[in-house]
């Protein structure tokens, strides 16, 4: 009986944790800005890469930045397909700012990761940048 007990509480907390490991795709067809991805930057790394779950496709992207400042060099826009793109935005964002609005070229495409240089800005309070991705359909 104490073996068929141990078996099923195995099972269930196996079933969990497979749960938790799958991530939640939201997907919207409404036209607008949709939060695609998100990270916060690390205080030694300069280079970090935010996946975009899902089959969407957008024409447009920009960030927005919460909890600290952050000096955005650079990202590379990699494509469904392969390709990729180079984009230089060598921007200070504080917290609570969006970058610009970037075009991406060839119009409406579907991104597989976005990856970027940054580099933190040194704080007071030692916070880090919350960095959230956006994308326009």
């Amino acid at each position: 009986m104490k073996k068929i007990a141990l078996v099923l509480a195995a099972v269930v907390l196996s079933l969990n944790v497979i749960q938790a490991q799958q991530p939640a795709v939201m997907t919207s067809t409404k036209p607008g800005w949709h939060k695609i991805g998100e990270t916060t930057a690390s205080m030694k790394s300069e280079k970090d890469e935010i996946m975009v779950i899902g089959a969407d496709k957008f024409k447009s992207i920009k960030l927005k930045v919460t909890d600290a400042s952050v000096h955005i060099a650079s990202l590379v826009v990699y494509y469904d397909g392969g390709d990729a793109e180079n984009i230089n935005i060598a921007s200070d964002l504080k917290a609570g700012q969006e970058s610009r609005v970037i075009d991406l070229k060839g119009g409406t495409r579907e991104i597989k990761r976005v990856g970027f240089v940054y580099k933190s800005v040194p704080n007071s309070n030692n916070e880090k940048a919350h960095i959230e991705l956006y994308g326009m359909k």
